[in-house]
């Protein structure tokens, strides 16, 4: 799949909310994750430290090779 493909399967999926204080925010932020399943809080973990994964990288030294651009 490419990132096209998976941008728009995203768009799809993607959930917001408008709090008017923080304290309200934090309230939405734990029913939402709370109202997930197990694996698909699980399935979240992963997919994020993926992208910290994939940020790290992107910010290391290119270690004497140039760095190619890497499809996302």
């Amino acid at each position: 799949m490419g990132l096209r493909e998976r941008s728009r399967q995203r768009r799809k999926r993607i959930v917001g909310n408008v709090a008017s204080n923080h304290e309200e925010a934090e309230q939405w932020d734990l029913e939402f994750w709370q109202s997930l399943s197990p694996q698909d809080r699980l399935a979240a973990l992963e997919a994020i430290k993926r992208d910290v994964e994939k940020a790290r990288r992107s910010r290391a030294p290119a270690s004497g090779k140039e760095r190619r651009r890497r499809s996302i």
